[in-house]
């Protein structure tokens, strides 16, 4: 039965007619790339933010790599991250001539263990880069408690937060004062999309005016015709055609976080969670306080299954449900075992890497659409259990 049913991607965006009627006038307009929509859109941003400076780009990669070079992070400096994320968010540490340099995650929330960052402070330790994974924040407290005991920057990788929070402030405001560089992604995954793109908030405006620089090649502009550039910097700068799809995504981020938290609970309600965790199918943290359900994961119960994950993805797909894996464990790729990482190194993190399942949410399905992918998942563990 499940095979006339429409496919159930792992997510997909939600894009109003309005917004497309807008990329058409911008599209009419003549002014393409970075323009006058783009200052609208950091002014929306930086409303959101409590008044912060905000700075919009290409992508939620760059922005942390522009952090690390506003900050003056560079060879021989290291920066604590998480060993489970997007590659990328080691990879700018690599990008800027740091060192990067793992502490293993949690296991109940997947986020990285602020108790093991500190263990792993040394003195050429310059910052953390914590990640939001799956929109669950980490906790700000412990965090900045961290960071300003150790004079340490943060550039917060909340690129799956927009829309979450930290005791009823927005991620991306400063807390009871405390906060730093905030990056977010508008990847078409995200909660809310620009089709490519993120922003970097900052802490004040010369930090901004830098952001500026090193997303056009370093320029500055005086005048009419004066030109200057006093460091090496990017092509990183948004269009104007992106900028106008995230005005339009912006107005509904509180009915898509509503809609998703909807969502989510409903998978706590059709999982059948005695069973999940009698085999060690272990469900997401239950958070519809500050998290944004980004995402919703499962970790697969590896030991009681007879078959791999990628079989239960192929299984689940021909169902007519589409799944993902974020994310590998970053420390085992070619690239950074390289670098010295090996297995075993991060158990945590390795587990969830090898076990991540990634579930469909996204705001425009349906509570039958939930009750559907839950039945199917649990009839395929229940398939191939060990006996």
């Amino acid at each position: 039965m499940s095979n006339s049913l429409p496919f159930l991607p792992f997510t997909r965006p939600t894009i109003d007619e309005e917004t497309i009627q807008g990329v058409v006038d911008v599209l009419r307009s003549g002014w393409i790339t970075s323009g006058p929509k783009v200052k609208e859109f950091e002014a929306k941003l930086s409303e959101y933010c409590g008044g912060r400076p905000v700075r919009a780009f290409n992508s939620g990669t760059c922005t942390m790599e522009i952090a690390l070079r506003i900050a003056g992070i560079g060879p021989g400096d290291e920066v604590i991250t998480t060993p489970l994320s997007w590659v990328s968010t080691s990879n700018v540490i690599l990008e800027v001539g740091a060192t990067p340099v793992f502490a293993d995650i949690d296991p109940v929330s997947r986020n990285i263990d602020l108790n093991k960052v500190e263990a792993a402070i040394t003195p050429k330790t310059r910052a953390i880069i914590p990640v939001d994974l799956s929109g669950l924040p980490v906790n700000r407290d412990h965090l900045y408690d961290i960071a300003l005991r150790h004079k340490l920057r943060v550039i917060e990788d909340a690129a799956q937060a927009f829309g979450s929070t930290w005791k009823g402030e927005r991620i991306g405001t400063k807390f009871q004062g405390q906060g730093d560089f905030v990056s977010f992604s508008f990847h078409a995954n995200k909660n809310i999309t620009t089709i490519e793109g993120g922003c970097l908030v900052m802490n004040n405006e010369a930090e901004a005016k830098l952001a500026e620089q090193y997303r056009l090649q370093g320029v500055q502009r005086f005048g009419m015709d004066g030109m200057e550039v006093e460091l090496v910097g990017g092509k990183f700068n948004l269009t104007d055609v992106a900028a106008r799809v995230g005005l339009g995504q912006l107005p509904h981020l509180d009915a898509f976080t509503i809609k998703r938290r909807e969502l989510a609970q409903h998978y706590f309600t059709c999982l059948d969670q005695d069973f999940m965790a009698e085999i060690d199918c272990r469900l997401p943290t239950k958070d519809f306080l500050d998290s944004n359900w980004h995402m919703f994961q499962v970790l697969l119960p590896e030991a009681r299954l007879k078959i791999k994950r990628a079989d239960v993805m192929t299984k689940l797909n021909e169902r007519g449900i589409g799944t993902g894996i974020h994310y590998p464990a970053i420390h085992l790729f070619t690239l950074y075992r390289r670098l010295g990482w090996k297995d075993g190194d991060f158990p945590h993190a390795e587990y969830a890497g090898r076990n991540t399942l990634t579930l469909p949410l996204y705001p425009t399905m349906t509570l039958e659409d939930v009750e559907r992918v839950s039945i199917e998942l649990t009839r395929v563990l229940k398939d191939h259990l060990k006996s």
